[in-house]
């Protein structure tokens, strides 16, 4: 199954890093945070990667030109100001014949990624969703069993679960992205879930985003203290 990480952001809050460097390739532990998230997917032996390129894209590209390794590696530029669904959107020709797995370029978890797939197949919607536990800060989730019943992006709605970033996406859902500014987590994921198209996929076990120096700094020492739960 094809992966599809949205690696073209500014990265903002990580300034510190982000003034010189895309986000995916702030370095935790002596690799790049996108080489640790492609190695989650790897482990379960997808290793067909498009990656959405945008700001700075050209130091991802120069990581991986000379990259040793059975990934197949695809680096396409979706534009520098182009938002989540807009990147999405300008992969669509490569997409659209067979479901594939997306995630962000800026979060860990040691999420089963075969059992989120089996998951996604038996409940037959456009959109599984990886429903997590931590500190809410992101797309909050209202559930109803795996039902997703409200999904409201940067909005604290006082419960538990929130969007977790590991998606399993059918590729009819690229109808639902219009053009560059299309923002993935309002429009097209509120859509499908007032259509009822989307489901959640629970994952109670380690997930960690990387949206701030705090947290580069955790990630950073849990790889040195060798007790990294996304580390197979």
């Amino acid at each position: 199954m094809k992966v599809v990480i949205l690696a073209g952001g500014f990265g903002t809050r990580l300034s510190e890093y982000t003034d010189t460097i895309p986000k995916p390739m702030v370095p935790i532990g002596n690799k790049p945070m996108i080489e640790h998230i492609m190695e989650i997917y790897s482990g379960y032996g997808h290793k067909d990667f498009y990656i959405a390129l945008g700001y700075k894209g050209e130091i991802i590209e120069k990581y991986f030109k000379n990259f040793k390794g059975d990934w197949n590696i695809n680096l396409i530029d979706t534009g520098s100001d182009t938002l989540t669904g807009g990147r999405l959107k300008r992969l669509e020709q490569y997409l659209n014949k067979e479901d594939f797995l997306l995630t962000y370029g800026d979060g860990l978890a040691d999420i089963n990624i075969n059992n989120l797939i089996k998951f996604h197949e038996e409940h037959g919607k456009l959109v599984t969703i990886s429903a997590v536990r931590p500190p809410t800060r992101f797309g909050s989730l209202s559930l109803k069993g795996s039902e997703v019943i409200k999904f409201k992006e940067k909005t604290q709605l006082g419960e538990s679960w929130i969007n977790g970033g590991f998606f399993v996406v059918k590729p009819k859902f690229l109808n639902f992205l219009e053009n560059d500014q299309t923002i993935l987590e309002s429009g097209p994921l509120e859509k499908v879930t007032h259509l009822k198209e989307i489901k959640a996929f629970k994952h109670e076990g380690f997930w960690q985003c990387m949206d701030h120096k705090l947290d580069k700094d955790l990630l950073d020492k849990m790889i040195k203290e060798k007790r990294a739960p996304w580390v197979k």
